[in-house]
């Protein structure tokens, strides 16, 4: 009972936060440390997932709830005494999605993770009233499909014709700590947050045993690392490009963020020219750069005089958008499944078949029903069911391929596999996301 009034004495002053933070933009927070208190901290171990991998410490929530009071007690008394450091994160790495290349994650201490996610909580409460329209990264209520429709609105617009599709080369390990202090005291002058940011950052990692010091950078896996790069960008990109480009350009220009992934929507190709330009000065004032491989411009209409240029399609947020012809002879720009995101799903969903064919056959149907399905929430959006019903397609020929090879000798025909398939169907190609039906960031375009 007392931890439920915890819980909602939290809640309520980080609404009181966020209020003052909507109606006073130029305020400054000086007394934040005390909402990291042993409610806040027991609430987030509740709401922490036991199936995240555990840090240097070893430590997972079950271990950790073990002993709960105490450990949150003997937490906060360091936080009090000022003598709390976070541990260095443990760096693993993943492959990257459709690469050979493996991309570094930071996974943090458990009460690391818990002191990260406190202080996510804190500064939510007061950068979401400060966020532009045009941002949908890792912010309450926001999805991918909500930058994918307000994007879809965007290109689609008749006096939109060049986009910039940008790359930022590795972002997340060139956070410059410097300049995120900076920014992050545009809004908190509490002293001891500020302390306790700055430890964040500076905490290290280990890697094979060996700890490296972190001059630079907030390691991807890091509960607070989404809120870090949001504010990062927000300072860097967004307002740089409401505030300054936009007033610079000579026709209609338009951005959409998700996370570190860009696209900048401009009217007149010398505006995406200008742009471009000034995008590298911008970065590389802030300690980052464009990777040139991956940032191009491209031109939206189909026109094979225009000498420019990287094609007529990009990609975004796990879709190429390419520019296509109704029936009726109208242009516009669709989307379907990108390329390198079509071949990752099915490579992934052949290697779980392969290594977990052995499965009692209900099992192994309910398993790889649900990953079938888990691609198609994503990628089933207005006007891409030819992918999906690709994807699908290719999945029942890889399932019968594997059943056939649970022992040398063949399961079943092609026939008997039909027949099969009426006891355990696979799902429909149907659309699960209307790319019209925009309900978030509207305003960004009146």
């Amino acid at each position: 009972m007392l931890h439920a009034e915890g819980e909602r004495h939290m809640e309520t002053k980080l609404k009181r936060i966020a209020k003052v933070a909507k109606e006073q933009p130029e305020a400054r927070f000086t007394s934040l440390i005390h909402l990291i208190n042993s409610e806040t901290i027991i609430m987030c171990h509740k709401e922490m997932s036991a199936r995240k991998a555990s840090g240097v410490d070893k430590v997972t929530k079950d271990l950790y709830g073990d002993n709960l009071e105490a450990n949150v007690a003997d937490l906060i008394d360091r936080m009090k005494r000022q003598v709390y450091k976070p541990q260095p994160a443990r760096r693993v790495y993943i492959p990257k999605t459709g690469s050979d290349k493996m991309r570094p994650l930071g996974i943090p201490a458990y009460e690391d993770k818990l002191v990260q996610s406190a202080l996510a909580k804190i500064l939510n409460a007061i950068y979401e009233e400060d966020f532009l329209e045009n941002s949908f990264g890792f912010r309450p209520g926001r999805s991918c499909h909500d930058a994918l429709k307000i994007l879809n609105i965007i290109v689609n617009k008749k006096n939109i014709n060049y986009v910039v599709d940008t790359d930022i080369k590795g972002f997340f390990d060139n956070v410059d700590h410097e300049w995120m202090k900076k920014f992050i005291k545009h809004r908190i002058q509490d002293v001891n947050i500020n302390r306790l940011i700055a430890r964040m950052l500076k905490a290290g990692i280990v890697e094979a045993g060996i700890k490296y010091d972190t001059h630079e950078g907030t390691p991807q896996g890091g509960v607070a690392s989404p809120i870090f790069a949001n504010i990062y960008l927000h300072y860097v990109l967004d307002l740089w490009f409401e505030k300054v480009m936009k007033k610079i350009c000579k026709g209609k220009a338009y951005m959409v963020r998700y996370a570190d992934d860009s696209v900048f929507c401009f009217q007149y190709k010398e505006d995406a020219y200008k742009f471009y330009e000034e995008l590298i000065i911008r970065l590389k004032k802030f300690n980052l750069e464009i990777s040139k491989e991956k940032t191009k411009i491209i031109k939206l209409e189909k026109d094979d005089n225009d000498d420019n240029l990287d094609g007529n399609s990009f990609d975004f947020l796990g879709f190429t958008h390419y520019c296509t012809e109704s029936k009726n002879g109208y242009k516009y720009i669709a989307r379907k499944t990108s390329k390198k995101k079509y071949n990752a799903s099915l490579l992934r969903c052949k290697e779980w078949m392969k290594y977990n064919r052995i499965l009692p056959t209900k099992e192994f149907m309910k398993k790889i029903v649900d990953k079938i399905i888990g691609h198609c929430n994503y990628y089933a959006v207005t006007g891409n069911s030819r992918m999906i019903g690709n994807f699908i397609d290719e999945c029942r020929t890889l399932i019968f391929k594997w059943l056939n090879r649970r022992s040398q000798k063949s399961s079943f025909n092609w026939d008997k596999f039909v027949l099969f398939l009426k006891k355990y169907p696979l799902p429909k190609a149907r659309v699960k996301v209307n790319i019209f039906d925009v309900k978030v960031g509207i305003s960004y375009l009146l």
